[in-house]
């Protein structure tokens, strides 16, 4: 074989491995070329779904170069949401079906999904995150895992992988060992998880045993230190992570995809184009790239450090040659999947069902609710990580104002309050004179500034009722307190109606 043939051979093969995102509605030039040359999968972000029949649209024009490609999008169904980003998910997240604690609901839930995603086009889901959020502070998970009991989150785990997979979409249990006990967010720098070896296996492993006992057959690495395993690489760049633990230890024979290759936690490390070629050489089979980075220069980057490492011997072609393998058998299962269940695009009421299910109220709510007049509300925002989508809206104003007309309502940020000293009265105090005030927060307990002015709030106003929509903790004695558990569009619905007495 000559040197042209066989570089265009492994050419091929370094494009199978990546899973790239890329800009659009329909598919660019570039990745139907590299689909052609080789590329085996793509992402889909919210940046490329206008509505369920353009995104058919794209997958199906996606899939006439290649028929098994893989086609993979980042859709948790909760706070998390690209399917449904423009209008937040008609789902309630994962904090809320652990809530109920109803492993069926759950996989009906998980099916509904599931069968929206098929009728689309897709054929890999990066859900669902299996992580036990066994750290409140945690800036990353937090109602994105099923819970903070290994064994509950374990249950819903399986579930909700058995209920995705039976509509013909592959799950991926996420974020390999797991992201659940770090207080950074691996988007911007390297999270620390300093569990022992006994603590690990009894905190964070149970999930991921549960999730390949559930058949998933997609496991996504986190972009984490983990010392009782590694003491110097992030779990994605970690051979004692991938292939001793994941492999060896727990028997996982499917696909290795990495978390975004362009978080800081990695890049920052060593460059996007060495993070790369350390994860494969670490076990890595697949590596998704493009959440933020979606261009043709990228994937040619990525290709081209494969390719060196192999020629300076970096990179063992046979772990290349095994990875691109492993793509291969999971495009074909996952093919065959999609191809046993039948395309089924009509989406029950699940979702709301499910969110209804997830509210818990403390206080005097029986006394204060249903509201007998219009409200005013107000609702602080926080900053998001950037696995939530800063288009994706949230809240309970805009449902209310639905069931109760005359509802007013404002968004208060931390910079108004830093810079206006009487933001609060202005905004909030003034315009509910004389009206029931309705104050809503995302994960107030996180956030030093929402907490004080929550606190400012109630004691101006001890009538209150108070909306907590991320995790569930108590931090202000209101009149009453409705706990959403999670931020979804099905979520505010559920919260509306129980303030509105519509329910």
């Amino acid at each position: 074989m000559s040197w042209s043939k066989h570089s265009k051979e492994l050419r091929r093969l370094a494009l199978s491995v990546l899973q790239p995102g890329f800009v659009g509605t329909e598919a660019p030039d570039w990745v139907l070329r590299d689909i052609a040359d080789g590329l085996s999968s793509v992402v889909l972000f919210s940046r490329n779904i206008a509505s369920p029949q353009q995104v058919s649209r794209l997958t199906a024009q996606l899939r006439a170069r290649n028929p098994e490609l893989i086609i993979a999008i980042d859709e948790e169904a909760g706070d998390v949401t690209r399917i449904e980003s423009s209008t937040g998910s008609s789902r309630p997240g994962n904090f809320a079906l652990g809530a109920v604690d109803d492993a069926e609901l759950t996989e009906s839930v998980a099916q509904d999904l599931g069968r929206q995603l098929h009728a689309a086009g897709v054929s890999l889901d990066y859900a669902p995150s299996v992580d036990v959020n066994s750290n409140p502070d945690n800036p990353i998970i937090g109602v994105r895992s099923f819970g903070v009991d290994p064994k509950l989150v374990s249950r819903h785990a399986a579930a909700w992988i058995r209920g995705l997979q039976a509509s013909g979409v592959a799950a991926c249990a996420k974020h390999f060992p797991g992201h659940g006990d770090v207080a950074v967010d691996s988007h911007h720098g390297l999270p620390h998880y300093e569990a022992s070896l006994d603590q690990i296996q009894e905190q964070a492993l149970p999930p991921f045993r549960a999730a390949l006992e559930a058949g998933v057959r997609a496991v996504m690495s986190g972009h984490l230190l983990v010392p009782a395993y590694d003491p110097d690489l992030p779990a994605t760049l970690s051979r004692r992570v991938l292939i001793d633990l994941l492999r060896g230890e727990l028997g996982f024979d499917g696909l290795i995809v990495t978390d975004a290759i362009e978080m800081g936690a990695v890049t920052g490390l060593y460059g996007i184009g060495g993070a790369t070629v350390r994860a494969v050489v670490a076990g890595a089979d697949a590596i998704c790239v493009g959440g933020e980075t979606a261009e043709e220069s990228t994937v040619d980057l990525l290709a081209g450090a494969l390719l060196d490492a192999v020629a300076d011997g970096t990179l063992p072609e046979e772990r290349l040659r095994d990875a691109a393998r492993r793509v291969g058998e999971f495009a074909d299962w996952s093919t065959r999947l999609g191809q046993a269940a039948p395309v089924d695009p009509v989406s029950g009421d699940i979702g709301f069902v499910a969110a209804r299910r997830a509210i818990r109220t403390s206080g005097a709510a029986g006394d204060a609710l249903p509201l007998q007049d219009p409200p005013h509300v107000v609702e602080l925002v926080p900053s998001t990580n950037l696995a939530i989508g800063k288009e994706t809206p949230w809240g309970v104003a805009m449902p209310l104002r639905e069931r109760l007309p005359g509802t007013t309502f404002v968004r208060v940020h931390a910079t108004q309050l830093d810079r206006e000293s009487k933001a609060l009265e202005e905004y909030a105090l003034l315009p509910a004179k004389d009206r029931p005030l309705v104050v809503v927060v995302r994960d107030a307990s996180r956030h030093a500034w929402m907490s004080r002015a929550l606190a400012d709030l109630v004691t101006a106003r001890p009538d209150a009722i108070v909306v907590e929509m991320g995790l569930p903790v108590p931090t202000a004695p209101a009149a009453a307190q409705i706990f959403t558990n999670g931020a979804t569009a099905a979520s505010g619905v559920a919260a509306a109606e129980v303030l509105a007495g519509t329910r």
